[in-house]
């Protein structure tokens, strides 16, 4: 299972994505034969590298986040 497929945060995945979407046109049997499971792993690893790139890119503003709290607090304690 995956998320939605096109999205702003998948766009460097649009390639391996319009793959999957024509693996899937060719029809019913080609998807049922296994046919598509390439292109689908490709998507998969695609979209976990991309979802790996955003934890990254949150967890560091979480921490710039934290850190600027931090330093509001311990200024609030200097000053009382």
């Amino acid at each position: 299972m995956h998320p939605h497929l096109h999205t702003k945060d998948n766009i460097a995945c649009d390639e391996v994505m319009t793959a999957l979407e024509e693996c899937h046109e060719r029809g019913f049997m080609w998807k049922s034969m296994g046919m598509c499971n390439d292109a689908k792993h490709k998507v998969i690893l695609c979209l976990r590298a991309e979802r790996l790139k955003r934890t990254a890119a949150n967890r560091e503003a979480a921490r710039v986040k934290r850190e600027k709290v931090k330093k509001a607090w311990a200024e609030i304690d200097e000053n009382s």
